[in-house]
């Protein structure tokens, strides 16, 4: 197979660092680079954007990196695991990482990668000919992707490159974008993918990204914007078109038996085929699962403060799901084990989210392979729904909102809430989700929550990778502090 050329500035720094060129993409793979006569057919164009779904479920978008990034900062999480393994996380537990920790690089390393492939199909799939609704509706699909990397990107860096198309890819490769104008793109790839993506798919397309994920978002996007009007306009339209409900069972919601439900906006889509590498890639139950029961590597364990956060709302349902205790049977009739000590705990826990049953594994494949990340669910847009009706003074709107979460996890209702209970809400309702660290930076509630923990206002953006900067001849700027 030909490599596909790129501009070599932005292959090094935003593809592959310090890699090469990779192969993305073949016929009868999920994976590998486009040869130079890629994207000339119909088939060419559903390859690449097939080949963006299958990187979305890789190490370093689904393992270390994500759960080093966007949950063991927070206070909901703690490094977890055997005395001594991977004992780097724990740099991420005490705010003591630096620009050269591993984890930071293969986060920026890993979303550049599938931006990367974004690009080449939002650049060359216009120029193929084929059907122009299935046209316009992959490349609202690539935009949706690229969206969401660079949501991560943004708010884990700060400012960052920009490269939005195949040509001016080498030159915004060596400056760091203002964040404003990232947030400006993430919402016109946002508003571009929703004009065009279908509500609904059926069959094998069923997981790919939908115009309710595309609003969903978009509402999201809008609330770390705090422009309240435009994220009730997307969550109002999301609530009235009575696609999305609730999961009446908060303990089935993370089973593999209902993924992609009734309250799914967005998910990784994750397999377990025997003998199949190329699909049973995913590691991100594999890493946190329960180890005393061969689940799993047991990372990222549940923090005393959550528990103590479950305890102090009167919140059983949601704890017992959410932290996997030794000695718990589950639902699904494992009786959870754990090797004592675990680093970092008193009583042995996991998070229960992760948790694959034993009936779901596939032998021979990564354990826990076919569980499916979950990026956005229902019950999180009705809470970014009271989030914003709350800004806005509409308490009782407010109150209806977080009502419908409270109920599954019989809880009280809450008649005046406020923003306050809205944000615990969302600490509890989506514990262990990977949005906490984010929501107390954005909040202003980091520098309080986090100060035990050795959090200081530095912290509210990771460092940029040093060998970004070492490759690009410091043309682009290491964050302040680090």
């Amino acid at each position: 197979m030909k490599k596909f050329i790129i501009h070599s500035a932005y292959l090094m720094l935003l593809s592959s660092l310090l890699f090469s060129c990779k192969k993305y993409l073949d016929n009868n793979t999920e994976g590998k680079i486009p040869p130079s006569d890629f994207f000339k057919t119909a088939d060419d164009a559903r390859q690449s954007i097939i080949a963006i779904y299958a990187k979305m479920r890789k190490w370093e978008m689904t393992a270390f990196a994500y759960i080093s990034i966007q949950e063991i900062p927070s206070d909901q999480s703690i490094k977890g695991g055997a005395q001594g393994d991977a004992s780097f996380l724990n740099n991420y537990d005490r705010f003591a990482y630096t620009s050269t920790e591993g984890q930071i690089n293969d986060y920026w390393i890993g979303r550049y990668q599938l931006i990367n492939l974004c690009n080449q199909a939002i650049s060359n799939i216009p120029a193929i000919t084929m059907d122009e609704t299935l046209k316009a509706r992959l490349i609202g699909e690539a935009k949706f992707a690229r969206a969401t990397f660079y949501f991560d990107l943004v708010r884990a860096f700060g400012d960052v490159p920009m490269p939005v198309s195949v040509e001016n890819a080498a030159v915004a490769a060596l400056t760091r974008t203002p964040a404003v104008e990232v947030y400006s793109q993430i919402i016109k790839d946002l508003q571009d993918a929703a004009q065009v993506l279908p509500d609904s798919y059926t069959g094998a397309e069923i997981g790919r990204a939908t115009k309710g994920a595309a609003r969903g978002y978009l509402a999201k996007v809008f609330m770390y914007q705090k422009e309240w009007d435009k994220v009730l306009e997307q969550t109002s339209a999301i609530i009235s078109s009575g696609r999305y409900s609730l999961e009446p069972d908060f303990y089935q919601l993370f089973r593999i038996s209902h993924e992609n439900g009734v309250e799914s906006i967005f998910e990784v889509q994750n397999y377990a085929v025997l003998g199949n590498g190329d699909l049973s890639n995913s590691q991100f139950s594999q890493v946190q699962g329960a180890s005393g029961n061969g689940f799993g590597w047991g990372f990222n364990a549940p923090s005393d403060s959550l528990a103590r956060a479950f305890d102090a709302a009167g919140d059983t349902l949601r704890k017992r799901v959410t932290i996997l205790y030794r000695g718990q049977t589950t639902q699904d009739g494992d009786l959870i084990l754990a090797p004592n000590p675990m680093e970092g705990v008193t009583i042995p826990r996991y998070n229960g989210k992760s948790y694959v049953p034993k009936k779901d594994q596939v032998s021979g494949v990564n354990e826990g392979a076919a569980q499916n990340v979950r990026k956005m669910r229902y019950a999180e847009i009705l809470l970014i729904d009271a989030e914003a009706k709350i800004n806005k003074g509409d308490v009782a709107g407010a109150a209806a909102s977080l009502k419908l979460v409270r109920d599954r996890a019989k809880l009280p209702y809450i008649a005046a809430p406020t923003i306050q209970q809205i944000w615990n809400e969302r600490c509890l309702e989506l514990a262990m989700e990977q949005d906490r660290f984010f929501d107390l930076v954005r909040t202003g509630q980091a520098k309080n929550v986090l100060a035990p923990l050795g959090f200081t206002d530095i912290n509210s953006l990771f460092p940029i990778p040093q060998a970004v900067i070492d490759i690009t001849n410091g043309t682009i700027k290491q964050n302040p502090g680090y």
